[in-house]
C-alpha cells in the first residue's frame, strides 16, 4: 500500500467510524497539563514525597500537589490535592515559581509552585511511598523527578526563599 493509500485508508476509516480519532489528533492527546505544586515549609526544612514505584515515575520524589480540575484555580486545586494526598487543609501563600517541562514523550507539565507556611492537621500520608521533610540544602541528594530539579538546585542554593 502506498503512502496516499494509506492516507486514504485512515481517512475512510475516521469518517467510517467518527468516534475513533483520526491518526493526526493522537498526537493532540499530550497536552500541556497543568499541574501546582506546594513548597511546605517548617523551618528550614520542606515537605518532599515519593512516588509509588507503580505510578509513572515511580520512586522519585516530587512536592505534594496535583493536576488542576477544569474550573479551578491553582489555589484551589492544590488546597484540594493537599487535602487529598496529606489530609491537611492548607493556607496557599505566594507563587515561588512557575516552570514548563517538556517530557521527551511529547507531554508537557505547567507547574506552578507555591510556598505554604500554615497549615491545619497532622500531615498524613494518604497516597505516596514515602513522605519526609528535609533541609533545603540537602534536596540534590534526592533522585527527583526530570521537571523539578531546577528548582531543587535552586532552593538548595537559598536562591528562592
Amino acid at each position: 500500500m502506498t503512502e496516499h493509500q494509506k492516507s486514504d485508508a485512515a481517512t475512510a476509516s475516521s469518517v467510517n467510524n467518527p468516534a475513533e480519532p483520526r491518526p493526526e489528533s493522537r498526537n493532540d492527546i499530550k497536552t500541556v497539563r497543568a499541574v501546582s505544586a506546594a513548597l511546605i515549609l517548617r523551618g528550614d526544612e520542606v515537605l518532599i514525597c515519593q512516588r509509588r514505584p507503580d505510578q509513572p515515575l515511580g520512586s522519585k520524589w516530587e512536592f505534594p500537589g496535583g493536576k488542576m480540575e477544569p474550573g479551578e484555580t491553582a489555589e484551589e486545586a492544590l488546597r484540594r490535592e493537599l487535602k487529598e494526598e496529606l489530609s491537611i487543609d492548607a493556607v496557599i501563600g505566594t507563587l515561588v515559581a512557575h516552570i514548563r517541562h517538556n517530557y521527551r514523550s511529547g507531554g508537557a507539565v505547567d507547574l506552578q509552585f507555591f510556598l505554604v507556611r500554615e497549615y491545619t492537621g497532622e500531615v498524613t500520608n494518604l497516597i505516596f511511598q514515602d513522605v519526609r521533610w528535609c533541609p533545603l540544602r540537602n534536596l540534590p541528594e534526592y533522585d527527583f523527578v526530570t521537571a523539578d530539579r531546577n528548582l531543587v538546585r535552586d532552593l538548595a542554593a537559598g536562591k528562592l526563599l
